[in-house]
């Protein structure tokens, strides 16, 4: 039940991340007063920009991911982005989704760190 909660807020998480990426395109479209074709063609090339990056960076950051949580994560979601991810989707990395928790519930410091220590130990009995 646990791992499904999580799975399911990182989904959440990931979803957004997708959502945002699309979004800051149409606004810097609209910041530059684009219409038309210009427009599209912006969001084009915008869109391929941002799959391009694979969005990894921006999500480990909205994420506030730091240190070896940042690294794994960023580690897993190029693997995911390059084709390689089938068995990392089956078991997602749990340092990455209670770096995900603990931003959730806005923790920092020590208790963060306590925080990710004993949820990624929960996470590790199954």
């Amino acid at each position: 039940m646990k791992k499904s909660l999580s799975l399911l807020a990182l989904s959440l998480a990931l979803g957004a991340a997708h959502f945002s990426a699309h979004a800051g395109c149409d606004e810097q479209a609209a910041e530059k007063k684009l219409a038309g074709a210009a427009k599209t063609s912006f969001l084009k090339k915008c869109n391929a920009d941002a799959g391009a990056s694979n969005g990894c960076d921006a999500k480990a950051a909205e994420k506030k991911l730091a240190g070896a949580a940042k690294t794994s994560f960023l580690k897993k979601c190029n693997a995911d982005a390059a084709g390689g991810g089938a068995a990392a989707e089956a078991k997602p990395d749990p340092a990455v989704a209670c770096e995900a928790k603990a931003a959730e519930k806005k923790l920092a410091g020590a208790a963060k760190n306590s925080f990710v220590k004993k949820c990624a130990a929960d996470a590790a009995k199954g």
